[in-house]
């Protein structure tokens, strides 16, 4: 096992975040510290084989309420199981690692895949990744800094 990064990072409980390695350029986050893995809103999600293993294909809603702008992923299957959620229901997931850009530092997240149409966020990003150098000042909001006026009014559903 690696050695745990400590870095002086504050972070604040709800973050402007990017997903560069899917072409999601922003997204608005949870972070979770009593949430262990990751999780992103994924919809259509296909598992499918390829000679390097076994794939997955879904897509991604960027915005809250809004169907715009859906991003179609592919990317390998790094895991799967089982999550119990805030509310206590407990559904098989699938896992897959992607980077995540907070406050301009990229992390490698564990991140789980489901529907979180019902959710105030379209991620939440667990203590796994946070444990990569960030501190959550659950008192705060956007350290990092705020999306561009424009996508934040897109993320509202007023563009």
């Amino acid at each position: 096992m690696s050695e745990p990064v400590y870095s002086n990072t504050i972070a604040g409980w709800r973050e402007w975040v990017r997903l560069p390695g899917i072409g999601v350029p922003w997204i608005k986050a949870k972070l979770d510290t009593g949430a262990r893995s990751s999780a992103l809103h994924a919809f259509d999600i296909e598992e499918f084989s390829a000679d390097t293993g076994d794939w997955v294909r879904f897509r991604v809603h960027p915005w809250q309420k809004s169907e715009a702008d859906a991003v179609t992923v592919e990317c390998p299957v790094h895991d799967r199981r089982t999550v119990r959620s805030s509310s206590g229901h407990v559904e098989e997931r699938i896992v897959v690692l992607l980077n995540v850009e907070i406050h301009g530092r990229t992390v490698t997240a564990e991140t789980t895949l489901t529907n979180r149409d019902q959710m105030g966020f379209r991620m939440l990003i667990g203590r796994e990744a946070l444990r990569q150098g960030f501190l959550v000042d659950s008192d705060k909001s956007f350290l990092g800094g705020r999306a561009p006026r424009e996508v934040r009014r897109q993320n509202r559903g007023r563009a």
